[in-house]
Formats: structure tokens, C-alpha cells, sequence
């Protein structure tokens, strides 16, 4: 038993200096702004890429390209052997499912000309039982601290892996590519697709991102609660980051809201004025919330809703307006949490 103990001390030092250094990790990244795009080769998933661009484009933001792909997808009767596969994609000379795809990200947000100038490359590896290549990664760092990072995850599905891959962030926001279909009904949940699963049961916020045609600028939905005001400053201060002007909305169910809508949007205005942030335009309606705002929103570049901050699996079983308008816009739309 002593002999266990003893060789036992050593083995909990390496955990606590892992767990330590893995909090640090987390601790600086929780200082900077870290979008996390989900990529399937899809052009829709290269839409969500330009919209990560755009909101991204500063030193202070971090871009993370990620591709699901499923366990052991076939590698193993191919013959590869583990390293050498490894080595081969860290290069690019590989034709793994998921590499170009993040390849053609790369060059969309940095190109090869500028990659070659300032940026240091970093590589990293997990081992995921059952499959040969486990989680890859390649981080580019350029001089000023800015990270793009390419991500190749393995997972048993593409939501799940997206999900897990939140758990290494923290992200501050996901961004996925227009669905074909988005399933409203709540018996048809369970055969939701993947972006309507993350939107449902990521703990950040989700951008679906659409065309973008609307070029009104951002179209910032409140109800005056304590959620949707944080939400509000939250994209109140991207929308600044990206220069697009501020459109403030609320909708009444009735006639007799009308009155506390307005009230409640003046008031928002007045907290964005405080920190220094001009609303072009403030909106009021009177209907149904999710009608209304897929309504104006259609003259927007994005629209940004506020999630109703009930639990996953109420998300999950019941939805929300917030989840509503993401299925029902033509629209980029941004859910905040």
C-alpha cells in the first residue's frame, strides 16, 4: 500500500499542474472576443465564415473554424497509419474529409500571402478512442495576439461535436450556416438538424447567418426585461465594433401595451446613449412578436433577439420567440444568451 501511495503523489502533481494550466488557458481566453464557425463545405457555412469576418475583423477577436467529422470515418481500412495520416494533414498533402473545407476558410480569412508575412503556427493533437486521427488542430498567432484556429473534431454527430466543443472554448458566440429546413412543431423536435439543436442547446449565443441583403444595419429586438437589456448592451457594442447603425424595436401584443413598449424602448435608448452608443431609430408594433419582427426585419443586414432564458431542455421542448424568429427570418439572426 505505501508503494501505491508513493507512486501515486507523482501522478496527482502532473493532474494538478494540467488542471492548473488548462484554467489559465481558459482565463486568457475569456479576455478576448472568440467566435467559434461551424464549416461543412456547404455554401451556406461559408456564409456564417464572411458574417465571422466581418464581426470578427479586429486583433481582439479570435476566429475558430471547426469540422465534424464522425468516428473512424473509413481510415482504418484505408490503411493509414496514425502518424504518418497525422503528419500528412498538419501539411495540408492529405485529402481528409473536412480539410479543404477548412483550407478554403483559412485562405477567405487570411490568404497564404499573409500567413507566410506574421503568423507563428501552432499544432496540437487529442487521441479519441476508436479512431485513428483523434482531434486536430492548427492555430495560427499573428504579432498582434490575433488566433485563427482550425479545428478538425471527431465526434459520433455533427451537433453533438459542436456541443463538446463549446466545453474546450469558452466561445462567446457560434455561428452557423442557413439550415434547409428549420422544424418548428414540438413533435418534431427530436428530428431537429443540426444547427436547430445548437441554436437549442448551445449555452452562448448562436448566429444562423443568412444572406445579406438588408442593409439597414443591425435590428436590435428588447421587451424591457433585465435579460433582453443585457443582450441589448452586448450587441449594442458589437454593432459599434462593426459599424453598422442601431435600430431599437419592441412589439406590443396589444393596443394597450403600446404605451410601456415605448416607454421601455426610450429607456433603452437612454442606456445606450449613457455608454456612448447612438440608435439611429427606435420601433414599436403592436401583433404577434415573432410576425412583427420577421417582418421588419427583412430590411436588415441582422437581427438580434434575446433568448427567453429558460433551460436547455425548455428550449429544447418548448422553444421561445427568440428561437421562433431564428426559424421563421429570411435574415441573419443573432440569439443572445
Amino acid at each position: 500500500m505505501a508503494w501505491w501511495k508513493r507512486n501515486q503523489a507523482p501522478l496527482r502533481r502532473v493532474d494538478q499542474d494540467a488542471q492548473r494550466e488548462l484554467e489559465e488557458i481558459r482565463a486568457r481566453r475569456r479576455e478576448r472576443f472568440r467566435i467559434l464557425v461551424c464549416i461543412d463545405g456547404s455554401d451556406e457555412s461559408y456564409e456564417a465564415l464572411r458574417m465571422a469576418k466581418d464581426i470578427g475583423s479586429s486583433n481582439e477577436c479570435d476566429i475558430i473554424l471547426l469540422f465534424v467529422r464522425p468516428i473512424d470515418q473509413g481510415l482504418r481500412s484505408g490503411g493509414l497509419q496514425m502518424r504518418v495520416a497525422r503528419e500528412n494533414m498538419l501539411e495540408w498533402g492529405l485529402e481528409l474529409p473536412g480539410i479543404q473545407y477548412l483550407k478554403r476558410g483559412l485562405d477567405m480569412l487570411v490568404g497564404e500571402d499573409r500567413l507566410a508575412e506574421d503568423w507563428e503556427l501552432i499544432t496540437s493533437h487529442t487521441d479519441i478512442r476508436g479512431d485513428p486521427l483523434g482531434d486536430n488542430k492548427i492555430e495560427y498567432v499573428n504579432g498582434s495576439g490575433k488566433s485563427v484556429v482550425l479545428k478538425l473534431k471527431t465526434a459520433p454527430d455533427p451537433a453533438s461535436g459542436i456541443l463538446d466543443q463549446y466545453e474546450l472554448g469558452p466561445y462567446n458566440v457560434v455561428i452557423m450556416g442557413n439550415p434547409s429546413r428549420w422544424r418548428g412543431e414540438i413533435k418534431s423536435v427530436l428530428q431537429a438538424g443540426v444547427v436547430q439543436k445548437v441554436a437549442m442547446l448551445s449555452p452562448c449565443s448562436v448566429l444562423v447567418a443568412r444572406e445579406q441583403a438588408g442593409k439597414d444595419g443591425f435590428l436590435i429586438c428588447t421587451d424591457g426585461s433585465e435579460q433582453c437589456l443585457n443582450a441589448l448592451r452586448q450587441t449594442a457594442v458589437l454593432a459599434k465594433h462593426c459599424a453598422k447603425p442601431i435600430t431599437l424595436m419592441g412589439v406590443a401584443r396589444t393596443e394597450d401595451d403600446i404605451d410601456r413598449v415605448d416607454a421601455s424602448l426610450q429607456s433603452a435608448r437612454s442606456m445606450l446613449d449613457d455608454i456612448g452608443i447612438n440608435t439611429r431609430a427606435v420601433v414599436s408594433k403592436v401583433g404577434d412578436p415573432v410576425e412583427r419582427i420577421v417582418e421588419t426585419g427583412s430590411n436588415y443586414e441582422l437581427i438580434t433577439v434575446s433568448d427567453s432564458g429558460k433551460s436547455r431542455v425548455k428550449r429544447f421542448l418548448a422553444g421561445s420567440v427568440a428561437f421562433d424568429v431564428m426559424g421563421a427570418s429570411a435574415r441573419s439572426v443573432l440569439n443572445v444568451r
